[in-house]
């Protein structure tokens, strides 16, 4: 019996709860012996970072692996690096936006993606089987420190912008890091673009003592204040690791991912004459509004950015994301780039006008989400029925069943982390998102009960 270890983003749990020494060992082990080279590790600013990846470092020596130890940085600069340097692989230390309580243990493919699942369940089967390569002291790996990681990845995003323009305009931005790994990295990027930046919570502190780390509106008060108060152009806000990004207009109010999503996707496709932007099934009417508009095509795909991200690559897209601002830049890497999507937002700013503005442009629907218990035996033939039951809709079953209504859609998706089935609706108005929501929640609870 194979060990599932890995969900939608990594290894995460509680620190020496879920995620104990003897577990990051063990799964350092499991990582080394699948991967056979170089292997790249950093971290997060969580309290339990040089923690765990004591543990992780020590298994993946155990194994063979030379290791390169990057220390503390944003994971797509960890990301960039593996890339860039002919790496087998990565390693990044984090739980992004969970609480300080909790850390995480992220793999990395050797071209810089996350890893796919079928290269996490190779590793779940070396782990499950204790299959490590086992090597004499004579062959033991070695740990070497590299500072080079994140000059390397600030000058690959310089390069991705239009660095004169932006110095040009002069603009202000308030850039919350959230005492994340972004404060590492984006206020020396942001600085080398020749903007003026007022820092909030850009000291990394493991403990998150300015908020928690998930970029919602409730936990930005003090980002949308300071915007106002300062006259600024722009509010950046970083996750826990860095790879999203979530923006406040000049007048102070929070921009949801969907509408960030959909201002630079229509400027990428604007920019190169058309092409293809790669999103979820969950993702908001409104980005394919966007694209079309700018010339464009949407291909939809099941929710992850692991599995955005592979379909940009087979497909050539241009653009591609995720409505929590995890944007994704084929011409830098394909994966989450929170620092590089605040430098295309600043330029986008710098040459089309200010955030406010660009979003009276973007289509507004309004999402209801809800959820209802559904016990994990009895996910997969929920799912059946539910499409038995919306047989005469025009339906898509990319990810769970999503059903098109003259009003808007839902999207009813069992969760890959959960005992629950997720229902997202969306609609022109709040009142007709609640009323089709209310329908096809009431199809989902009828079904359980029979």
């Amino acid at each position: 019996m194979v060990e599932r270890l890995f969900g939608t983003n990594g290894i995460r749990g509680v620190v020496n709860e879920e995620l104990t020494p003897e577990l990051a060992l063990d799964v350092g082990r499991a990582i080394g012996t699948h991967m056979k080279g170089r292997v790249a590790i950093g971290s997060d600013t969580r309290t339990s970072a040089d923690m765990v990846k004591s543990a992780v470092l020590a298994g993946l020596m155990s194994s063979g692996a030379e290791v390169v130890d990057l220390g503390m940085l944003p994971t797509p600069a960890l990301q960039y690096f593996v890339k860039t340097n002919g790496i087998a692989g990565g390693v990044m230390i984090t739980a992004s936006h969970n609480p300080p309580e909790f850390n995480g243990i992220k793999a990395v493919d050797a071209d810089g993606t996350e890893m796919p699942r079928s290269k996490e369940e190779a590793i779940e089967s070396i782990y499950s089987s204790r299959s490590f390569a086992q090597r004499d002291w004579r062959g033991v790996g070695h740990v070497q420190k590299s500072n080079e990681a994140i000059l390397s990845y600030h000058n690959a995003i310089l390069g991705n912008v239009d660095v004169e323009s932006i110095a040009k305009a002069k603009l202000k931005v308030v850039l919350d890091c959230a005492n994340g790994a972004g404060s590492l990295s984006t206020p020396r990027i942001l600085e080398r673009l020749g903007v003026r930046t007022v820092t909030l919570n850009c000291n990394p502190l493991g403990t998150f003592p300015g908020h928690p780390s998930e970029p919602t509106e409730d936990h930005l008060e003090d980002l949308k204040s300071l915007v106002k108060e300062t006259g600024a152009d722009l509010g950046i806000a970083h996750d826990g690791d860095g790879d999203r990004t979530i923006f406040v207009d000049e007048k102070g109010r929070y921009v949801y991912g969907d509408k960030s999503l959909a201002v630079v996707a229509s400027a990428v496709v604007k920019d190169r004459g058309g092409g293809l932007v790669v999103t979820p099934v969950s993702t908001s009417s409104c980005v394919e509004d966007a694209v079309r508009e700018a010339g464009g095509e949407v291909a939809y795909t099941r929710v992850g950015a692991p599995i955005v991200a592979r379909k940009m690559i087979e497909t050539g897209a241009v653009f591609g994301g995720e409505e929590n601002g995890g944007l994704i830049f084929p011409e830098m890497q394909f994966c989450r780039d929170g620092a590089m999507t605040a430098a295309k937002m600043i330029e986008i700013v710098t040459t089309e006008g200010p955030l406010s503005e660009l979003l009276k442009k973007i289509p507004t629907y309004q999402l209801d989400k809800r959820k209802v218990h559904c016990a994990e035996e009895r996910k997969e033939r929920l799912l059946r029925e539910v499409c038995e039951a919306y047989a005469e809709q025009r339906v898509d079953q990319t990810d769970g069943i999503k059903i098109y209504f003259d009003e808007g859609w839902t999207l009813i998706r069992p969760s890959g982390t959960e005992p629950i089935f997720r229902i997202y609706t969306e609609a022109r108005s709040e009142e007709q998102a609640k009323k089709i929501a209310d329908r096809c929640e009431k199809v989902v609870k009828e079904l359980l009960e029979d």
